[in-house]
């Protein structure tokens, strides 16, 4: 293989060996390379800042050779890939790792207040110092996007000559040298000055950057840099408006994810042995068209039966969403999560249990019966699940779930065929909600008017982050739906002080529409914690009776009570009424929803209307 270039880093484990002569810079885990560290972000590394690189295969950016395959049929199909990849480990097994750039390129010196590139300060080979004072360089702190995803050098050449008006800049280099220092006086912006040798411009500091047309009056638009692929990946002219940005900004970078349950018929975890047919399979529709077709791609014995393959194939069009228009991505996506609402309300016979199910959900053996008074019904013992977790994209500056016309960046230059992913196995609880109560509850006018609220101000935030407000998703707040979502966060909680299981530990799965009324609470970490059958025992309806009353109990009272209960909106935009991080806000990896559309008056009710709460009934002295 032709090893790449020499100012590349990779990130992985320190002590060994490293494949391409290249020097170990850190590690992370497997599971940070999909969340948190994935294509395309920046991560800090000592006093350096690198660019985790794109999946290109000719670029050599990711060594396929120790990146496993995982194999999720449903969520494959819905991604338009025919696999996945864990990350390359980062042990003392691993030979490779993850692939960096150098990003910024721009440093100073704290020492001679020289900022330029990188290369400039003539560092020694493998070492970020500067040439002449031999200290550490310090990677600009600044950098600049587009909501297309772009990343770029922040420019200072032009944000010290420009025009006194702020108009443009002027034409041309002054052969200067650009200066930045602190004034040490405040931690702001205004500390922090840049200034040119050439003596043309007056020395001027940073503050006024980060207004949203501070670069726009510079005449400065996005040309369309994208470092992470590095020279391969050509320029195209983007024009679309520059933000300045912190290094360390979660605006810099944010994650597009995508997860599915595996769940019969394709949850044995096994390869496909059919990849790449099963779009010309799904033309045939009786046995003997399909029979005739795997005569023809198999020579010798088919690697599986007729009857598994026509399960497979009514499995797949059953996940189709029904209608004449071709369904979307947001569509074929609810369809995925129905499917695991029906298959996790039924479960899995024991007949159907094998050593290569990796799906097993039951019945429990108590009386369901102790659970009517709570409006709960229908829990599952959900003892092995494996759930993958695949990073389809990402974006910059704007949520990838705001707009239906989002600015996803792909992880390479050229189509792929498979997605970084990470594969999480453990058990956890089903329950649903009683459909008859829960009808009744959610039509009453005062439910129906909190919910608005937030459904409101939900809205209105979706349309600031989105690139175009009229196509702006709609929120998903729905009387339901908040209401799953808080019981399912003091549940969470309660568990986790009951139970023994960190909160970080537990993950919620939410199924509410005008059909589904369910939430899934499952181990979601990729260790042993919480996955040796505790949970699975929380779910027994006995104990489970026990920890919903308790759990409701608990949220009557929060310590920043009676400004949580009475607050007229919190969190960010108003998006959550009472709910506050001394009540029911989780860890956000515990959340599907980053903490917002929470209320536990809905639970409770409040002092003035007590009967607003689903489970007031219980509270009742």
């Amino acid at each position: 293989m032709t090893p790449p270039p020499a100012r590349r880093r990779r990130i992985g484990a320190k002590g060994t060996t490293p494949a391409h002569n290249l020097p170990r810079r850190g590690a992370v885990r497997r599971a940070q390379a999909i969340t948190t560290y994935g294509v395309g972000s920046l991560i800090a590394v000592d006093h350096e800042s690198f660019i985790i690189s794109g999946l290109d295969e000719a670029d050599q950016s990711w060594s396929v050779d120790e990146s496993p395959r995982i194999h999720e049929r449903r969520l494959a199909r819905l991604l338009g890939v025919d696999y996945f990849r864990l990350p390359p480990a980062s042990d003392d097994t691993s030979k490779d790792g993850l692939r960096v750039r150098r990003f910024p390129l721009m440093h100073s010196c704290p020492e001679c207040t020289e900022l330029q590139h990188h290369r400039d300060f003539n560092p020694p080979a493998g070492r970020s110092v500067c040439g002449t004072c031999v200290v550490d360089l310090v990677p600009s702190r600044f950098v600049v996007a587009c909501e297309a995803g772009h990343l770029g050098e922040f420019p200072y050449w032009q944000w010290v000559h420009r025009s006194p008006d702020r108009g443009s800049t002027t034409v041309g280099k002054c052969g200067g040298r650009l200066k930045l220092r602190s004034s040490g006086r405040t931690s702001s912006l205004r500390s922090i000055l840049i200034s040119c040798t050439c003596g043309r411009a007056p020395e001027v500091s940073m503050e006024g950057s980060f207004r949203r047309n501070a670069l726009k009056d510079l005449g400065l638009k996005c040309r369309g840099p994208r470092p992470w692929l590095g020279t391969s990946a050509p320029t195209k002219e983007c024009g679309l408006p520059l933000r300045t940005l912190q290094r360390g900004s979660s605006s810099v970078w944010q994650p597009v994810l995508k997860s599915a349950l595996s769940i019969p018929p394709w949850s044995n975890g096994r390869a496909d042995p059919l990849a790449g047919h099963w779009e010309k399979l799904r033309k045939y529709d009786d046995r003997a068209a399909v029979a005739v077709y795997l005569d023809a791609i198999f020579d010798e014995e088919w690697p599986v039966s007729l009857d598994e393959v026509m399960a497979l194939l009514d499995a797949e069009r059953e996940e189709d969403p029904a209608g004449e228009a071709p369904p979307t991505f947001d569509h074929r996506y609810r369809a995925l999560r129905n499917k695991e609402y029906e298959r996790l309300r039924s479960g899995n016979d024991e007949s159907e249990h094998s050593r290569d199910e990796q799906f097993v959900c039951e019945t429990p053996l108590g009386d369901q019966s102790v659970l009517g008074p709570l409006g709960v019904t229908g829990p599952m013992l959900v003892k092995k699940l494996r759930e993958v977790r695949a990073l389809k994209a990402f974006t910059r500056l704007i949520d990838a779930e705001s707009t239906t016309d989002s600015k996803e960046m792909p992880l390479s230059e050229s189509p792929l065929r498979w997605l970084p992913a990470m594969e999480v196995r453990g058990e956890g609880v089903f329950l649903r909600l009683d459909e008859d109560r829960l009808g009744t509850w959610e039509k009453a006018p005062a439910v129906a008017a909190r919910v608005k609220r937030m459904r409101t101000a939900h809205q209105r935030v979706l349309e600031q982050r989105a690139d175009d407000p009229s196509r702006a998703v709609p929120s998903p707040a729905t009387p339901r739906m908040v209401l799953l979502h808080t019981l399912a966060h003091v549940l969470i909680n309660e568990w986790s002080l009951e139970a023994g299981y960190p909160a970080a530990s537990l993950r919620e799965r939410l199924y509410a529409a005008d059909d589904m009324a369910g939430v899934l609470i499952y181990t979601a970490t990729s260790d042993s914690a919480g996955s040796l059958g505790g949970l699975v025992a929380q779910g027994e309806p006995e104990l489970l009776d026990g920890t919903v009353r308790s759990a409701v109990h608990r949220a009557e009272w929060c310590s920043s009570d009676p400004l949580c209960m009475e607050a007229e909106a919190s969190s960010t935009g108003g998006t959550n009424l009472a709910a506050c991080h001394a009540c029911v806000m989780l860890p956000e990896t515990s959340c599907e929803h980053n903490n917002i559309l929470l209320d536990r008056a809905l639970l409770i009710g409040t002092p003035d209307n007590p009967h607003l709460g689903f489970f007031a009934t219980i509270l009742a002295p």
